[in-house]
């Protein structure tokens, strides 16, 4: 590796080493002065070593990542069919329009109760919950990608005599695939977002559950090496969705 590569890989880490210093300089300083509220990023590393080492760091992840994946697929099934159709219907988008935007607005943790009371504790209820808070960004933005596509496109397919199925997979999938792809990658920030929300908040499993035992047992170490976890995790699947998108772009002969 040249030194200038190697000087521009090294580039996007040197902001975050500069917070990581200054906030173990900060939180040693709080603990000579005896706060015991903040830990270092050291003793953060030391307790993530631990949670490894015995197992909980990687069956809480499992947990959280397995519950968001079920909830985003099921959210999006839902909302590109539906989008689908809305974005080809001018007389479904009028039908849909006020459910839409009545639906849309209720915060998906306010729907925590009521899941708990239809499903209770444990996977089913949070990825009900992860479900409804990814359908309504995939639908809105498969709906617009979908009516931004060119009209020739499918003035041809209609001349072509496609069917609506042929028509989907044919013409209107590949021509919003980058569209599709940016909707997914906001489905999956907000299917870890809300995943970990309700764990904190009801659902007795997961890296929230996790970190809110670590705050109540008085271990900001351990909270600390949770809260880096879960970005770290947020930041590894947002890469695997944009190399996912190129993959997937090449294999449908459009630019990602």
């Amino acid at each position: 590796m040249t030194e200038s590569r190697l000087f521009r890989w090294l580039r996007p880490w040197v902001f975050p080493a500069v917070l990581v210093g200054a906030f173990e300089w900060y939180a040693r300083r709080a603990a000579a002065l005896g706060s015991d509220a903040l830990a270092p990023p050291s003793a953060a590393a030391k307790a993530f070593v631990g949670a490894a080492m015995d197992g909980s760091l990687w069956q809480a992840t499992g947990f959280t990542l397995g519950t968001a994946a079920l909830g985003l697929l099921l959210g999006a099934v839902l909302g590109i069919a539906l989008g689908l159709v809305l974005g080809l219907s001018r007389r479904a988008a009028q039908l849909g329009s006020v459910s839409i935007e009545v639906l849309r607005p209720v915060p998906s943790v306010a729907l925590i109760p009521l899941a708990m009371l239809g499903f209770g504790f444990g996977v089913r209820m949070e990825v009900a919950i992860v479900a409804f808070a990814t359908f309504w960004p995939l639908l809105v933005l498969v709906q617009s990608a979908v009516q931004q596509i060119e009209p020739r496109l499918l003035e041809v397919s209609r001349v072509l005599g496609l069917s609506a199925r042929e028509r989907a997979f044919k013409i209107v999938l590949p021509a919003i695939v980058p569209r599709l792809f940016v909707a997914l990658r906001l489905g999956v920030a907000v299917a870890l977002v809300v995943a970990v929300t309700v764990e904190i908040a009801a659902n007795p499993h997961g890296m929230g559950y996790a970190m809110m035992i670590a705050q109540q047992s008085f271990d900001p170490a351990l909270m600390l090496a949770w809260l880096g976890w879960i970005g770290v995790v947020g930041f590894a699947v947002n890469a695997g969705m944009v190399r996912l998108q190129s993959f997937v772009a090449r294999r449908m002969g459009v630019q990602p």
